[in-house]
C-alpha cells in the first residue's frame, strides 16, 4: 500500500475530515463509533465496547457477523474469479444462485436479473413493468403505491415512496405515482374500493408494495388477506404487481419470503439486504416468464437496456450461495422459530402489563413497539434520538423509527442476548 493508514486514535479525527455518513445530521450528534471487529451478534469498538447488533446492521445480517462459512466462500471465489462483465459472459456462482432462488421463490417466478442493492432492484422492477407495456404498445402510465412506503433513495424509488421531509428537496424531479391509504384494521374495505376505482380507469400499469410490513415507516403491518385480494384484482385487470421484499425476504417474516403468505403471487419481486448474509452488496429482481416474453423480439429497441458495472459480481454471488446454505438448514429454521416465540412472549408481557406502549406487533423475527409519547408516529419524532442513545449507552444498537422501537436481529442471536434488548425496552416503557 502506498498510503499511510491512520492509527487507531486518529481514525475518528480522519473520519470527521474526510467522510460523509448516511442519514446523519452534520451537527448535534455524537461522533461515530469505530468498529474494529465483529462476531455473531456483536460489534467490538476501538474503545473496548461490545455492542449487541439488534437490528442486523440495517437489516442485512442474517447469520451473524463475520460468519466463517460465508467468509471462506468469499475467499475461495476471490482467488479464482473476482469479476467479469455480465453482458455476453456468465459464470457458475450467478447461474447457481439464480437456479436456487427460483426454487425457493413463489413458483411463478422464472427469471433473475442482477443489480447492486435494494434501490436498484426496485428501479429495475419498475423499468421492467413500464417497458413491458411500451414493448406491447399499450399505454398504461400510472403506478399505484401505498402511503408510507419506502422503496429506496434513487429517483424512481423515491417517486413511489412516501412524500416526506426525506425527499422534499427532490419532489419537483420525481415522477407521479398514485398513493392509496395505508390499510389498517379500520379502513380495509375503503382502501380496497379506492384501489379498485383507480384501476378501473384503465391507466394503471403497476402496483408496488412492501408485502405485509412497511419497514422504514415504523414496521407497520397489514393484512395478508387484503393484499391477496388487491393482487388478484390488479392482475385480473392487467396490472403488474411488484413486491419489494428487500427487507422482508430471506426469513424475516417467518417464511422465506413474505409473498409466500399469499395465494396470489406478485409478477415481480425485489430482493437485496440479507441476500449475501450481510457481507456484500447485491440486488435481485425476479420476474415471471410473461414479463420477459415482452422483450423477446428481433427488434433491437425492445431490449431491456439496463445494467450495472458490477452486475452479478461472482464474489457477491458466492456469498449469497453460502448464505443460502445456512438459511435453508434446519438449524436456521429452528432459530427463526425460536426468535419468533421469544418475541411473542415479550409482546404478551407488554400487552398484559401497565406499560407506556400504544401498539406492539410481531411477525416472524420482527418485533415493533410503539412508545406512548405525545405526537404522531414519525421518523422525526423528538423521542427518536433520545431512544437511540438510551440503547447505545447500554451497548445496544437499536435505531428507532421515530417513537417505534424495533428488534430485527441476526438469526444467531441467543435468548439471553434478546433479553438484554427486551430489558432496555422495559426501562423505557415502565
Amino acid at each position: 500500500m502506498n498510503w499511510t493508514a491512520p492509527v487507531a486514535e486518529q481514525v475518528l479525527q480522519a473520519d470527521a475530515q474526510a467522510v460523509w455518513h448516511p442519514f446523519t445530521p452534520l451537527y448535534g450528534l455524537r461522533p461515530p463509533l469505530e468498529v474494529v471487529r465483529t462476531e455473531g451478534a456483536w460489534l467490538y469498538t476501538a474503545d473496548g465496547r461490545q455492542i449487541l447488533d439488534a437490528i442486523s446492521s440495517w437489516w442485512v445480517n442474517l447469520h451473524g457477523h463475520s460468519h466463517p462459512y460465508i467468509a471462506q466462500a468469499i475467499s475461495e471465489q476471490a482467488a479464482s474469479l473476482a469479476h467479469v462483465i455480465f453482458a455476453g459472459f456468465t459464470h457458475q456462482p450467478a447461474v447457481t444462485l439464480a437456479e436456487r432462488l427460483l426454487r425457493i421463490l413463489p413458483p411463478n417466478m422464472a427469471k433473475i436479473f442482477y443489480s447492486d442493492n435494494g434501490s436498484t432492484a426496485t428501479e429495475v422492477a419498475m423499468k421492467m413493468a413500464f417497458q413491458y407495456f411500451y414493448n406491447l404498445e399499450i399505454y398504461k402510465p400510472k403506478i399505484i403505491a401505498i402511503d408510507g412506503a419506502y422503496h429506496g433513495d434513487t429517483f424512481g424509488a423515491m417517486s413511489v415512496g412516501d412524500r416526506s421531509p426525506f425527499n422534499a428537496p427532490f419532489q419537483p424531479y420525481l415522477f407521479e405515482a398514485v398513493f392509496i391509504p395505508f390499510p389498517d384494521q379500520t379502513n380495509q374495505e375503503k382502501v380496497f374500493q379506492e384501489f379498485a376505482d383507480i384501476i378501473a380507469t384503465g391507466q394503471v400499469g403497476a402496483f408496488i408494495f412492501e408485502p405485509l410490513v412497511q419497514g422504514a415507516s415504523g414496521m407497520r403491518m397489514y393484512s395478508a388477506s387484503l393484499l391477496d385480494k388487491m393482487i388478484a384484482h390488479a392482475q385480473q385487470h392487467g396490472v403488474i404487481c411488484i413486491a419489494d421484499e428487500v427487507m422482508t425476504g430471506f426469513g424475516r417474516t417467518g417464511k422465506l419470503f413474505a409473498s409466500l403468505y399469499l395465494h396470489h403471487y406478485p409478477d415481480i419481486i425485489c430482493l437485496s439486504k440479507g441476500i449475501t448474509g450481510g457481507f456484500l452488496p447485491l440486488g435481485v429482481t425476479a420476474c415471471t416468464q410473461r414479463i420477459q416474453n415482452a422483450y423477446r423480439s428481433p427488434e433491437l429497441m425492445k431490449t431491456f437496456f439496463h445494467g450495472h458495472s458490477y452486475t452479478a459480481n461472482p464474489i457477491a454471488c458466492a456469498a449469497a450461495n453460502a448464505s443460502l446454505d445456512l438459511l435453508l438448514s434446519q438449524q436456521c429454521s429452528s432459530a427463526i422459530a425460536r426468535i419468533n416465540h421469544s418475541h411473542l412472549q415479550f409482546a404478551a408481557k407488554l400487552q398484559q402489563g401497565s406499560y407506556a406502549v400504544r401498539n406492539v406487533r410481531v411477525l416472524g423475527t420482527i418485533l415493533a413497539v410503539e412508545i406512548d409519547r405525545s405526537g404522531e408516529t414519525s421518523y422525526f419524532h423528538e423521542a427518536r434520538n433520545n431512544l437511540y442513545y438510551h440503547f447505545l449507552d447500554k451497548n445496544l444498537l437499536m435505531r428507532p423509527l421515530g417513537n417505534v422501537v424495533y428488534i430485527l436481529p441476526p438469526y444467531c442471536i441467543t435468548n439471553q442476548e434478546l433479553a438484554l434488548a427486551y430489558q432496555a425496552i422495559l426501562e423505557i416503557v415502565e
